[in-house]
């Protein structure tokens, strides 16, 4: 009689389906960042090929095209997997994109703690990426621009001290260099002028040897970047919820569908083995 009640209650269950909002749902956010990624690819590659300077290959790793080429693929391996998985009702897959997305999350969080607890060590690697990036600033426009960028918001020059820029071939300060450039540093480490003028974009033309505090900036970017982290670290933290946010509700919802379909499984075969004697 127990078996039978338990075989009465299991076809109660019969109705069970799969959520189609939790699928479709799942699909949708996974289909926006598909087509995000898709983007990302297509503007680095681009950025890529409109490039000419040979030079830039010897500095790929730090090549902001490249850089969204990789994420970009990652992103719409990892979505791809979430689209297709939650259409397909397809465990495996969901399980992949699930699993990329904690072992994503685990690598982001202890990224953020390593870098709170070795602070001296992160500050010396972005020291090192920051120095590499001023040897390459004429070999590639995008890293170029990212520099002049960063050192106007800042309102900074080179990594530690202006006198950076010397590890620059063409602002070396060595007497045997030839290029008119020497021991100068970019137009953006210029103060801009309050003068509503013409602005002199030669203005940082050997300041390396005469830098003065009202011609150029003299403070370096990394403690610049140091101080404003300080200065921003709840904004920084509402950042990385930001991110953080979307990356738990796809965990959320690709588990809740794949425990549905392991429970409409389990019922199938359930029903299956229980159909030609249902006493049993």
């Amino acid at each position: 009689m127990e078996e039978q009640r338990r075989g009465a209650s299991r076809s109660d269950k019969d109705f069970t389906f799969i959520s189609p909002v939790v699928k479709y749902l799942l699909f949708l956010f996974n289909f926006i960042f598909w087509v995000v990624s898709l983007v990302m690819v297509a503007i680095g590659v681009y950025a890529r090929v409109i490039k000419h300077a040979e030079t830039t290959l010897a500095s790929l790793s730090l090549d902001p095209a490249v850089m969204l080429i990789v994420v970009g693929i990652l992103m719409f391996i990892i979505t791809f997997c979430g689209c297709v998985g939650s259409l397909r009702e397809n465990i495996c897959l969901l399980q992949t994109f699930c699993i990329s997305l904690i072992v994503i999350f685990i690598i982001q969080l202890a990224a953020g703690i390593l870098a709170f607890i070795f602070s001296d060590k992160a500050r010396h690697k972005v020291t090192e990426i920051i120095n590499n990036a001023i040897v390459h600033y004429r070999d590639d426009v995008d890293l170029q621009n990212l520099i002049d960028y960063g050192q106007k918001e800042f309102r900074c020059c080179g990594g530690t001290t202006n006198t950076d820029w010397s590890k620059n071939v063409y602002f070396n300060c060595s007497p045997s260099n030839p290029s008119k450039e020497r021991c100068s540093v970019p137009y953006s480490c210029c103060i801009p002028s309050q003068k509503k003028e013409v602005p002199n974009t030669q203005c940082g033309l050997g300041m390396q040897e005469k830098a003065t505090e009202n011609k150029i900036y003299t403070d370096g970017c990394i403690d610049k970047m140091v101080d404003w982290i300080h200065s921003n670290l709840f904004i920084l933290g509402g950042i990385a919820l930001g991110l953080a946010i979307p990356q738990l509700v796809g965990m959320l919802l690709s588990q809740i569908l794949i425990n549905q379909i392991k429970d409409q499984i389990e019922l199938q075969n359930y029903n299956l083995r229980h159909r030609s004697d249902p006493w049993s």
